[in-house]
């Protein structure tokens, strides 16, 4: 059971909460330019604000310290996206192969079948058969360990395998995803 203190102040910070989560939210979106980032970020601005609600609720400008936070958060998603952007542009520029008539339907029906993967798992899987890196190369890229490695990308490949039934012949998906590296140069229509 909460205190009349705790009550008092959960009361405040619902109340600042309606009055500034489309505000906060809007700021996200002019400052990253992505309507889904946008409602995570301010979500995730109001949550570090409500840790912090006793600080807050007794500055001078809370709102103001909530658009910093929000700021901050943005900042700190961009400059993921953009290291992201790099570590990306070094894997292709590595990349000299090229695939001459590429199977289109298997590489689209692999394309759908990645994108049905989990993040880390579909990272695996392209990281060891697109991009031909080592496991140790691979955990290093992703920030994991060799082993969450071979078990996502066993798990990854399994999958892929049951989503494309009998098109699922590991060397018909490594080819596919060499194709589309090769057709791409690299960037994602």
């Amino acid at each position: 059971m909460g205190t009349v203190v705790d009550d008092a102040a959960s009361v405040e910070f619902h109340a600042f909460f309606e009055r500034h989560y489309a505000e906060l939210s809007r700021l996200a979106y002019l400052l990253t330019g992505e309507s889904d980032a946008a409602d995570d970020l301010a979500a995730d601005a109001l949550l570090a604000l409500w840790h912090r609600w006793d600080r807050v609720r007794a500055a001078d400008h809370p709102v103001a310290y909530a658009r910093g936070v929000v700021a901050n958060l943005a900042r700190t998603r961009i400059r993921s996206a953009v290291r992201e952007r790099r570590r990306i542009a070094l894997f292709w520029s590595h990349r000299e192969e090229k695939t001459e008539n590429p199977d289109v339907a298997g590489v689209v029906d692999v394309q759908e079948a990645l994108r049905r993967l989990p993040f880390r798992k579909r990272a695996c899987v392209v990281l060891r058969h697109a991009f031909d890196l080592s496991e140790k190369d691979t955990a290093l890229a992703l920030g994991v360990s060799v082993g969450t490695v071979k078990s996502q990308t066993s798990k990854g490949m399994a999958e892929l395998q049951r989503l494309l039934g009998s098109q699922g012949d590991p060397r018909r998906m490594h080819a596919a995803m060499a194709a589309r590296g090769g057709e791409s140069g690299g960037r994602n229509r």
